[in-house]
């Protein structure tokens, strides 16, 4: 019998020694990185929680980035905004102050301050950050408007703004220089004034007469082309006594011409002259009136008309959104007048409703929704055909989801809608559609700028479609939906922000277009009715920087861009809370505990010391010792 010797490598001791060696080797990695492993196999059962942990982490990570990233877009926006407000109330201050000294160039300093202050507008919504433009919508790469030098002076293949003014201007004047009116004295003793074309957009419109002449005759208005006349019958009026015509003007508003009878010497302004030759003639009274409405009606023409034509050039211009813009019509009211938003689908004459108009049975189809008209009682997509023009274009808007809601302006009612290719409205009564201004055909949206339709201005009788002739001040997207949707961001697993602009948004086109007509309008320094003409824009002017109810403002984008913020700052909120939490998750599983480690490593060093005792006492056995 024979004894081998003890192998120790091949010991089930050796090995345990082995064992034991490598398990410090892995406390002292655990020690020096704080790790329970370098490889998921080592980490444990809860390894699943920390890589998913990991992975909303990096998720959140994203979302940080994406915050920071669009945090600078809306505060740089904001400032642009902000820039915007300013330039407003700078010309507005400016417009509002009665000073109407004129320089070399025919503009007041407020007037110099708003072209300079237009170029700074301009500059402002071009503001990028990078390579975005921020007024652009989805057109993110594109200038959001071209330039101001363009806009106002045009290229050389293009009209810019002061074109389309002067043009406007001579067609509103006429070549008479009187709004369009023409003034006859059919018999020695009586005035008529008619309107030149019927239907045509262009000068003053005749809107009421009354008269308070003794013995006189008053008719009208009334005709197509609309006109009145006024017979004094020869008899002299009383002094005092007063004749009134109201005009209204091109963009809506109405003015009113006082003439009264005098026997004062010299006549008052504003008067006209009863006759008191011997024996009195009241034919000559009759040429007084005449002469003193021929001044009157020129100058209204030549201050008010001219203002106000400015005013509808830069809405010829500026406001190409999307809509549907119908002719200016008459009620069937003693006298007509422009329709209203109150004005009734349907109903007898003399009354304030369109003629002709609804009857029950009748469609109006909608994007292929049908509203129908019924006697009473409506409901749904019903309308009484005794509503107004106003709950019609409320139930069209519904239909389309217009941002902005339709209107009636100067007996021309207009179909906004955010999507100008989807507007398609088609009727089974064309006449009634016609007494709302619109023609028999389709009523579609367009959105070009309009220009004086021939040549020359002064005898022009239509707008056209200047698209192709007139530079596009507005360069970016254009398309449906809300411009604040035009860009968007996931900041968290579930919500998201939208934060776009576009520099046609109505608040800024409005502010846009008014600074460009009080800074572009000039007149001769030297002219007879230039301080007329100025302080009738300036009044105008005031008025369209001065926020209305219900119109869109600027700090109205502000509020939008800020709720994007704030929804962010709340999301940020509960990631940095997750993220505690999920790297309280991570550290559990994955960290290893330093004291822990350390007293494992204690005990393994004293078991390595005893097997080490052991296998040198093994090594020294013999069979002596042994026996």
């Amino acid at each position: 019998m024979s004894i081998s010797s003890i192998n120790y490598s091949s010991s089930i001791l050796g090995a345990q020694i082995r064992n034991i060696n490598q398990q410090l080797t892995d406390l002292s990695t655990q020690l020096s990185t704080g790790k329970l492993s370098q490889n998921y196999a080592g980490m444990g059962t809860n390894e699943g929680f920390a890589i998913a942990g990991r992975a909303q982490l990096s998720n959140i990570a994203g979302y940080t980035d994406t915050i920071t990233n669009v945090n600078v877009s809306i505060n740089l926006a904001n400032t642009a905004l902000q820039s915007l407000t300013k330039i407003r109330n700078t010309v507005q201050t400016g417009s509002a102050n009665t000073a109407q000294d004129l320089n070399v160039n025919g503009q007041t300093i407020a007037q110099n301050t708003a072209a300079a202050q237009f170029g700074s507008m301009v500059g402002v919504l071009n503001t990028q950050t990078g390579s975005r433009y921020l007024f652009s919508g989805t057109a993110v790469n594109t200038q959001s408007v071209a330039d101001a030098g363009d806009i106002i002076n045009g290229t050389t293949t293009q009209a810019g703004f002061k074109t389309v003014m002067a043009e406007r201007q001579a067609a509103d004047l006429g070549a008479n220089g009187m709004g369009r009116l023409v003034q006859t004295q059919p018999t020695p003793s009586s005035v008529q004034v008619s309107e030149d074309v019927a239907g045509s957009p262009f000068g003053l419109k005749i809107k009421a007469v009354s008269s308070t002449l003794t013995g006189a005759t008053v008719s009208g208005p009334s005709g197509s082309p609309v006109s009145f006349s006024v017979d004094l019958n020869g008899v002299n009026p009383n002094n005092g006594d007063k004749l009134s015509i109201q005009f209204t003007l091109p963009d809506g508003t109405t003015e009113q011409i006082d003439l009264t009878a005098s026997t004062a010497t010299p006549t008052p302004l504003g008067s006209f002259a009863i006759d008191a030759s011997t024996p009195v003639n009241p034919n000559n009274t009759a040429t007084n009136l005449n002469a003193a409405l021929n001044t009157a009606i020129t100058k209204l023409a030549n201050t008010s008309l001219v203002a106000a034509s400015a005013v509808v050039a830069g809405d010829n211009f500026f406001n190409t959104a999307s809509s549907a813009i119908g002719a200016p019509v008459n009620n069937q009211a003693a006298p007509p007048a422009p329709v209203t938003g109150a004005t009734a689908l349907s109903g007898a004459s003399p009354s304030d409703s369109i003629s002709p108009g609804f009857v029950a049975g009748d469609t109006i189809t909608v994007n292929g929704t049908t509203l129908t008209f019924v006697a009473s009682g409506a409901t749904g997509n019903q309308l009484n055909v005794t509503d107004s023009i106003q709950t019609l274009l409320s139930k069209i808007d519904q239909i389309t989801g217009t941002s902005k809601p339709s209107t009636v302006h100067g007996g021309s009612i207009t179909i906004n809608t955010d999507d100008a290719a989807s507007l398609n409205i088609t009727t089974s009564n064309t006449g009634a559609l016609s007494s709302l201004g619109f023609s028999a055909t389709p009523v579609t949206a367009t959105q070009p700028p309009l220009r004086v339709g021939s040549s020359p201005a002064s005898s022009a009788t239509t707008l056209v479609n200047g698209s192709a002739t007139t530079v596009k001040w507005y360069l970016g997207n254009d398309g449906p939906g809300s411009p604040r949707s035009t860009a968007t961001a996931r900041v968290d697993d579930a919500v998201t922000v939208q934060y776009g602009a576009q520099a046609n948004e109505d608040a800024i086109r409005r502010q846009l277009q008014a600074i460009a007509v009080f800074g572009t309008f000039s007149t001769s320094p030297t002219g007879q009715y230039s301080g007329g003409q100025v302080s009738a824009l300036s009044l105008r002017v005031t008025q369209a920087l001065t926020q209305q109810p219900g119109q869109q403002r600027i700090e109205d984008i502000q509020t939008d861009i800020a709720m994007a913020q704030n929804t962010m700052k709340d999301a940020t909120t509960r990631q940095t809370q997750a993220k505690a939490q999920l790297q309280g998750i991570i550290d559990q599983a994955e960290s290893a505990s330093p004291d822990q480690v350390a007293s494992e490593i204690l005990a393994l060093q004293n078991a390595l010391q005893a097997s080490y005792q052991v296998t040198s006492n093994l090594a020294q056995l013999s069979l002596v010792k042994f026996l």
